[in-house]
C-alpha cells in the first residue's frame, strides 16, 4: 500500500468515529426537541431556544447524511484502486464538494435559527436569487469547471504543465482556481475556466517525458546487459508511484575500444522535480554499486 493510501484511510477512520459522535449527538438532540418531556415547556418559552436545537438538529443531520456519502465514495473508490495509484484529484474533488454542501446545509440552517421556513424564504427572493446568479456567473463556472477538472484524470496535483506563457507544477485544485508553482519558486493563480478553455501542455501525461541517464562502462566491468537493467528497475521499483517502472528501458549507445556507453531512461509520471532528483540519485548509487562488484568480482 503506497504512503496517499495509508494517509487517506487513516483519515477515513477519523472521520468514521467522528460520524457515529454526531450521531449520538442528533439523536439527544432529536429526543430533546420531539419527545414530551420536561424540557418540553421551557422549549415553548424560548422560541430562540427552540430555533437553535432546530437548526442544529438540521445541520448535523445534513453533515451526516454528506459524510456518509462520502465515506462509501472513497470506500468504494479505494477498494477499486487497491492495486494502482490513487488519484489525489478524486479526494480533492470528493472534499470540495462536500464542503460545498455543508455551505449550504450550513446557509439553510442560519434561516431556520431566525424562526424562516426555506421554501418560503427562497420563493420570496426570487428575483434577488436571479440578480444574484447572473452576478455571480463568472464563479459558477469556475466552481463547475473545478470539479470538472478534479473528477477527470487529464491535470492531477503534481503535474507538470505548461498554459498560456507559464510552466509549473500544479500544487493544488480549488473550486475557484488552480494553483502552480514554477520551477523558480512563484506562485501562479490561473481560474479554473482558463484551464477548461485554453491550450494545456501536460509533460506529465506526456511519455516522452523521460529521465535519461547516461553512463560510460569499462570493459573490466563483467557486462550483462540483462543483468544490469534487471538490477536498475528493482532499484526503481521504490519509485512506482511516480514513474513508469514497466516503460523503463537499457541502451547502447556507443561502442568503444576499452568501454561502453549506456543509457537507462524511464517515463515519469509527475513531472516533479524532487521526485525525478530523487529517482536519478538512487539510480546513480545503483550503477556505481554494480560498478564496484563487478570490479571486485
Amino acid at each position: 500500500m503506497n504512503q496517499l493510501k495509508s494517509i487517506i484511510k487513516s483519515q477515513e477512520n477519523r472521520r468514521r468515529r467522528n460520524f457515529f459522535l454526531k450521531l449520538i449527538l442528533l439523536l439527544a438532540l432529536i429526543v430533546v426537541f420531539e419527545s414530551k418531556t420536561w424540557i418540553s415547556p421551557f422549549l415553548e418559552g424560548f422560541p430562540i431556544l427552540n430555533n437553535s436545537i432546530r437548526a442544529l438538529i438540521f445541520l448535523i443531520s445534513g453533515n451526516l447524511i454528506i459524510s456518509l456519502a462520502r465515506i462509501i465514495t472513497l470506500q468504494f473508490y479505494l477498494k477499486r484502486t487497491e492495486d494502482s495509484r490513487v488519484q489525489p484529484n478524486f479526494i480533492v474533488g470528493i472534499d470540495r464538494l462536500a464542503t460545498l454542501f455543508n455551505m449550504i446545509i450550513m446557509l439553510i440552517s442560519l434561516i431556520l435559527l431566525f424562526g424562516v421556513e426555506p421554501l418560503k424564504f427562497l420563493t420570496s427572493i426570487t428575483i434577488v436569487a436571479a440578480a444574484i446568479a447572473l452576478l455571480t456567473k463568472d464563479y459558477i463556472t469556475n466552481i463547475v469547471n473545478g470539479l470538472i477538472i478534479m473528477f477527470s484524470d487529464q491535470l492531477e496535483i503534481g503535474d507538470k504543465i505548461l498554459i498560456g506563457k507559464n510552466v509549473g507544477f500544479i500544487r493544488d485544485i480549488t473550486l475557484i482556481n488552480m494553483l502552480l508553482k514554477t520551477e523558480t519558486g512563484e506562485i501562479v493563480i490561473v481560474p479554473n475556466t482558463l484551464a477548461l478553455t485554453s491550450e494545456v501542455v501536460n509533460y506529465s501525461k506526456n511519455n516522452s517525458h523521460q529521465v535519461i541517464l547516461d553512463s560510460e562502462i569499462p570493459f573490466y566491468s563483467a557486462i550483462q546487459l540483462s543483468e544490469l537493467e534487471k538490477t536498475l528497475n528493482e532499484s526503481l521499483a521504490s519509485f512506482s508511484d511516480y514513474v513508469y517502472v514497466d516503460g523503463a528501458q537499457l541502451n547502447i549507445l556507443e561502442r568503444k575500444p576499452e568501454s561502453i556507453i549506456i543509457r537507462y531512461q524511464f517515463p515519469i509520471k509527475s513531472g516533479e522535480k524532487t521526485v525525478e532528483k530523487n529517482a536519478k540519485k538512487n539510480i546513480n548509487q545503483t550503477l556505481i554499486n554494480w560498478s564496484n562488484a563487478t570490479r571486485k568480482a
